[in-house]
């Protein structure tokens, strides 16, 4: 993607599919003369779009064939998402329909836009900065309320604002110690080291501050994995099933029936988790199902819960644990299954809490503990963490790890200063920190940083 973006641009700003509503944006110096020209008004009073309000008629292609029934809406610039005079026009939701408007607007002279071309033109002409700009991909993608919410209170601006702030007083610093360096004969108690060092330390702090929610809040930003794991026959595919409430995997009493992995999204209380169904784990030359066990070994690695089933009715020792599993961790739920039926002695379930594991007992086969185990895996994922406060600051990966990189050189400047390194060197580490702030708000941002933001985003947004 080009760091500029020229000409009119167009696509349908929702979803693809069938529904009862579509929108086609427009945004460009063409987009005004274009809706004129596709735009038949149902009232012969109309003298042309009024910004701001809704207007009825049709859409008519090039041999004045109506096309649809639509409201059109003109927003002019520099008032409008992108900046730009923009043009929207919603008709009914089929794609044939969507498809035939769109393309009379491109005959027009409107080119299709890029993904993410009209937020890049937002941020372009100074509607929004980066961090805003990134909080509308996260609006979208959101995978939980929590998550929406979170990107919400960064789509405000407060995050580009309170970056802003720290960056203003670093540059100030900066400012100083370049008055320092230029003019060393002067007096240089305008720059007390211990006021230096104070002031640094105080925007470390800040940094610490945005970037500790980062861990705690990221199953309701990302969503979560859970993987389960465990024998052929220990009862995986029926847990899957139980949890999600309708028959998804093939449950037979011929061990090895799952090879490959299976994936559903479980929605526990707002959180959405991906819940895996592994292969069984078990001695095989088979090279398909030797394929699938290296899956579901490389899935439970990734995994923020594994979930170890065991087989309650049949006899159990430690020993049968994958040695992958055999550490004990908080990342490991042992459910021990089939507690309907009379247990082994010793009973795995007592083994297992023995050995230090937190240990849940159901039936997938009856549903018992079922409503059990669902909680206790969105405690282990959440690690005690409720839902995000509606106002809190939390930065996505690629802010938290230039909030990092900042904060990494921000420490270093303070040892320096305790070092009592020359002022030019100390200058050095406070540009490179002023830098990272400024590629997260997009004064200074590398163009394949661009590229990843906005590549990322839906085309019509």
């Amino acid at each position: 993607m080009s760091s500029t973006s020229t000409g009119t641009i167009a696509a349908i700003a929702t979803p693809p599919g069938d529904g009862g509503v579509g929108i086609i944006r427009i945004s460009g110096e063409k987009a005004q003369s274009i809706g004129r020209e596709i735009f038949r008004p149902a009232k012969d009073s109309f003298s042309g779009f009024k910004p701001y309000t809704m207007h009825y008629g049709t859409v008519v292609d090039s041999e004045d064939i109506e096309i649809d029934d639509v409201l059109a809406v003109f927003m002019p610039g520099p008032n409008s998402y992108t900046g730009e005079d923009t043009i929207e026009i919603n008709c009914h939701g089929g794609r044939a329909i969507l498809g035939a408007v769109l393309g009379e607007v491109l005959a027009r002279g409107a080119r299709l836009a890029n993904a993410g071309e009209f937020t890049l033109r937002a941020f372009l002409n100074g509607r929004m900065d980066l961090t805003q700009a990134e909080a509308v991909a996260e609006m979208i993608h959101a995978p939980s309320k929590g998550a929406a919410q979170l990107a919400k209170v960064k789509l405000s601006g407060v995050l580009g604002e309170r970056i802003s702030g720290l960056r203003a007083r670093l540059e100030d610093l900066r400012a100083q110690l370049c008055v320092a360096v230029d003019f060393p004969e002067d007096e240089l108690e305008c720059l007390p080291l211990d006021k230096m060092r104070d002031e640094v330390g105080d925007a470390v702090q800040n940094i610490s501050e945005i970037l500790s929610g980062v861990e705690r809040t990221k199953a309701w930003r990302e969503g979560a994995l859970a993987v389960l794991s465990g024998k052929v026959n220990a009862g995986k595919s029926s847990l899957l099933n139980a949890l999600l409430g309708r028959e998804r995997a093939i449950v037979t009493d011929i061990p090895g029936t799952t090879r490959d992995f299976i994936e559903e999204t479980l929605n526990l209380e707002g959180l959405q988790v991906r819940v895996v169904d592994t292969a069984g784990l078990r001695e095989t030359s088979d090279a398909v199902e030797k394929a699938g066990l290296d899956m579901g070994r490389d899935l439970a690695a990734q995994a923020d819960l594994v979930l170890l089933i065991i087989d309650g009715s049949k006899p159990f020792v430690l020993e049968d644990l994958d040695p992958q599993f055999a550490a004990i961790g908080a990342d490991c739920l042992a459910v021990v299954n089939k507690c309907d039926l009379e247990q082994a002695v010793p009973a795995p379930a007592e083994i297992m809490r023995g050995a230090g594991y937190e240990v849940v007992e159901i039936s997938a086969k009856k549903g018992q503990g079922i409503e059990r185990l669902a909680e206790l895996i969105r405690e282990h994922i959440l690690k005690g963490a409720g839902e995000p406060d509606p106002d809190e600051l939390v930065p996505n990966s690629r802010q938290a790890a230039t909030l990092k990189k900042a904060n990494s050189e921000l420490k270093e400047l303070m040892e320096d200063i305790e070092m009592q390194i020359p002022y030019d060197l100390l200058g050095v580490r406070l540009e490179t920190a002023c830098s990272a702030l400024s590629e997260i708000t997009g004064e200074i941002t590398p163009q394949e940083v661009l590229n990843s933001i906005f590549e990322n985003f839906c085309v019509g947004k």
